[in-house]
């Protein structure tokens, strides 16, 4: 029986263990973006922790062997458990030392978790155990544990508890091995009450978190928005939060500001308006993205559209920018007009399965801030959605910031060229943002700016539409290669424009 509780308990460390790396992981990629980077070096640090902290087990004395190993389970449950809320709160208060406090709880996790496993494997060799048998049986429920957690994280976890409070709840399976064990062995164990009382207010402190959890979010959020949050959830895809200060609503998705409720009318008009403008012959518009419905609003001031289809990825955004009366007000209930279809999907792999076409399409994703969004931005996309538009359509797409992200911007101009587009790049300046670009493609080359809009417009006239098209000396075309999926040359060069911005 003792050796079923200590095999078992090597499934619910092991789950903990690879929980807190998969949180460090996946809170500094929210909060640093570049994914592969924020997970291959957490990874990294993680294993070489762990290596530390198995060389370290060799040092305890056999006869301390179960002793310590409730101490670790106590530390892990600890340290582990109040990572995510101490990372989170580091970086909304005091972004300077994120970096260092992220490393250092990942290091310390790791090394905790590296003695576990040597300890119950001493423990079991203690009772007799065959080596065999030993090492057979321990493993397998050591990759048990991890499978669980690697299949739970991201389809439960991290979109149902958010990962602060993932973090309280693995601190306490952590503390109930620890308590576990201390009721299974207390005649083998030293200290047994102070343990148990250790136990006692580790168990409840985790408990506290893991109930305010939320005011804990929202307070660490409060630091880095500093406006009222009106609206903030988790997603299997992203963090959404939406603030207001006195009239400017603003949404943010993963901490990266999408719009301002002041000027977003700029972004937008600059958007929706050039392209549908010159087709006054279309009928159908597809828009990828954009789940806040506020390129949706433009396309549908047109009285020609009669279709318009909607694809983002999120049914948390498409729902909120339905039913939250100020986000209602914001795209004029956009999302309810009998015109407009709304597909929650990928979009890429909605365009594989799709044979729908359209007379105009409007490309509406974040910026290329991941792989994930990358490739939303490759050959390969731009390949699919150009067999999806009419022949005589146009195509425009949000292309970030031609001054701060220059080569982003550019190799999404090589990239739409690469598929046999012709391109019209323009910009326009949006208080929020700065100067921003977008392109327009066309298997056409026959496009030209309008000099005259049929719709009462806020920002666009003829002198400002001609301002648009127009590069001053230090945002010229750059000489850049396509994006392609094999090395997604396009995040690399979004990260490293915007980090020289930062500097």
């Amino acid at each position: 029986m003792t050796k079923r509780i200590l095999i078992l308990s090597v499934f619910v460390v092991a789950s903990c263990g690879l929980a807190y790396e998969l949180i460090a992981g996946a809170l500094s990629s929210y909060l640093l973006g570049d994914s592969i980077l924020q997970f291959s070096t957490v990874i990294g640090c993680y294993l070489f922790a762990m290596g530390v902290g198995a060389h370290l087990s060799k040092y305890v004395l056999d006869e301390d062997v179960l002793s310590r190993f409730v101490d670790i389970e106590l530390g892990v449950g600890l340290i582990g458990g109040l990572s995510a809320a101490l990372l989170f709160v580091t970086f909304s208060w005091m972004a300077a030392p994120f970096r260092i406090m992220l490393y250092a709880l990942v290091f310390l996790i790791g090394m905790l978790v590296g003695m576990e496993v040597p300890l119950v494997m001493r423990a079991l060799n203690a009772r007799q155990t065959a080596f065999n048998e030993l090492v057979s049986r321990v493993l397998t429920f050591d990759y048990l544990g991890a499978l669980a957690v690697s299949v739970l994280f991201p389809l439960v976890l991290a979109p149902y508890l958010g990962l602060v409070r993932t973090g309280f709840l693995f601190g306490m399976l952590n503390v109930g091995v620890a308590l576990w064990t201390i009721h299974t062995f207390r005649a083998e164990l030293k200290n047994v009450a102070a343990r148990l009382l250790r136990a006692a207010v580790v168990m409840c402190l985790l408990a506290c978190g893991f109930v305010v959890s939320d005011r804990l979010v929202h307070w660490g959020e409060h630091g880095l928005f500093g406006d009222e949050i009106v609206f903030s959830t988790s997603t299997p895809y992203q963090r959404l939060v939406i603030t207001r200060w006195k009239d400017d609503l603003r949404l943010y998705i993963n901490g990266n500001l999408q719009f301002s409720s002041r000027d977003e009318y700029r972004y937008h008009e600059a958007l929706v308006h050039p392209v549908l403008q010159s087709l006054p012959w279309a009928r159908s518009v597809l828009i990828l993205g954009g789940g806040d419905g506020l390129a949706l609003r433009e396309v549908l001031r047109y009285p020609n559209i009669q279709h318009v289809t909607l694809v983002d990825l999120d049914p948390a955004m498409t729902n909120a920018f339905t039913h939250r009366p100020e986000l209602v007000k914001l795209n004029k209930g956009s999302f309810s007009d009998p015109r407009v279809r709304v597909i929650n999907a990928d979009a890429a792999i909605w365009l594989q399965e799709n044979d729908d076409s359209f007379d105009a399409a409007i490309v509406d994703f974040p910026d290329p801030s991941s792989f994930a969004l990358g490739k939303l931005y490759s050959v390969p996309f731009y390949g699919i959605l150009k067999k999806h538009v009419a022949a005589n359509g146009l195509i425009v797409v949000q292309s970030t910031s031609p001054f701060f992200a220059p080569h982003a911007y550019w190799t999404i101009d090589a990239t739409l060229r690469e598929v046999g587009f012709h391109t019209t790049p323009y910009h326009v300046y949006v208080p929020s943002f700065g100067e921003w670009g977008y392109i327009i493609a066309s298997t056409q080359n026959n496009y030209t700016p309008p000099t005259q809009y049929r719709l009462p417009l806020r920002y666009l006239n003829a002198d400002t539409t001609r301002e648009m098209f127009s590069f001053p000396p230090d945002m010229q075309r750059l000489p850049m290669e396509p994006n392609r999926l094999n090395n997604q040359s396009l995040v690399h060069q979004f990260e490293q424009d915007w980090r020289n911005v930062i500097r």
